[in-house]
């Protein structure tokens, strides 16, 4: 399909979806975040895509929601409670339930709902241009759509509370010391960084095993050692008589790269 505020190019097995708002520093409205879901729906459905690359075009990675859309919810009158609540509500945390990694190529500032969808990706690589800030509280909002979820399990307590309070702008190098982003890099690199983690995925892990690890790891962020050890278990038998375990063993004997079976759809 076509969009309007973003781009998603595939080229196998990398997916990049770039948001394309730059006047706006990428700040999405509810348009926005219709083409994201969209996107991701298809990448996941895409047996080409083994990997999906987040970032942003311009000098923004993403400055949340756009300030027009922002006054729009603020001065609505509050709206009523669903009967049947949202089993994973906030925005971008369906991205934790996406069978295949995302990588949040952070390219410029990601502030505030920006901030949510790079932590919601699975990894995140930063240029040395990138920055940082939670933005909720200078609005007179909370600590929003999971971020008092994720921020003490990736920082720790204090310094959540620190970045959420204080709001301060902290840059790429300060981020990849408190553990918020995985690596920082050129900026000219960024891009072909984030695309060739995906491309070694590709070639060394299996995708099956790629989706339950990720899905483990999540659901275990809340789960106790013991069922959590069960479960591990009950899911590690069945994965060791998968086709994907009989190949991975046959490509070591046979000192071969592994051919692992792709998830979703299509050649």
């Amino acid at each position: 399909m076509s969009y309007r505020d973003i781009t998603l190019t595939i080229d196998d097995p990398v997916a990049v979806l770039t948001l394309n708002r730059p006047e706006r520093l990428n700040a999405f409205t509810y348009d926005t975040l219709r083409e994201i879901r969209s996107a991701m729906d298809a990448c996941a459905a895409d047996r080409r895509v083994v990997g999906i690359v987040i970032t942003g075009n311009g000098r923004g990675f993403c400055a949340g929601l756009d300030a027009n859309t922002l006054a729009e919810v603020t001065a609505a009158p509050a709206p009523a409670r669903e009967k049947v609540p949202d089993p994973l509500p906030g925005i971008f945390s369906y991205l934790l339930h996406v069978p295949k990694p995302i990588i949040a190529a952070v390219n410029g500032v990601a502030a505030g709902g920006g901030l949510i969808l790079a932590l919601m990706s699975d990894l995140r690589i930063a240029s040395g241009n990138a920055s940082f800030t939670t933005v909720f509280l200078k609005r007179g909002l909370i600590a929003e759509h999971g971020s008092s979820w994720l921020l003490p399990r990736m920082v720790g307590v204090g310094r959540a509370l620190d970045l959420l309070w204080m709001s301060d702008r902290i840059d790429a190098a300060e981020a990849q010391r408190y553990g918020l982003v995985q690596s920082v890099v050129a900026h000219h690199q960024l891009l072909q960084t984030a695309c060739d983690y995906v491309r070694r995925l590709a070639v060394t892990s299996s995708p099956a095993a790629i989706a339950e690890t990720k899905r483990l790891l999540y659901r275990h962020l809340g789960t106790g050692y013991v069922e959590a050890l069960q479960e591990a278990d009950a899911v590690q038998w069945k994965f060791v008589t998968a086709p994907d375990a009989r190949e991975g063993a046959t490509a070591l004997l046979e000192k071969r790269a592994p051919r692992f079976t792709r998830l979703g759809e299509g050649a």
